[in-house]
């Protein structure tokens, strides 16, 4: 079980939570129980959703394992230029 901060809008979509715990092993893991439990995160997470970990961004690398303990935010995908 991991605890995940969700920045910005994406707490909307979890009912108005800032944090949630997710029963994850990999960000892929974590991304396909998002969408299970909060069906407003697919269109979000096509589009990409940054994860950090304990301050490290990650893009487009699914399979990076999430350690316990570790301070996981999830970040929208910023647009604009």
């Amino acid at each position: 079980m991991v605890e995940v901060t969700l920045w910005g809008s994406l707490g909307a979509i979890a009912g108005g939570k800032s944090k949630v715990e997710i029963e994850a092993k990999d960000i892929r893991e974590l991304f396909r129980k998002l969408a299970e439990q909060y069906p407003g995160f697919e269109p979000y997470i096509d589009r990409g959703i940054a994860v950090a970990i304990d301050g490290v961004i990650y893009r487009d690398t699914w399979s990076k394992e999430l350690p316990q303990g570790a301070e996981i935010f999830l970040l929208p995908r910023l647009a604009g230029g």
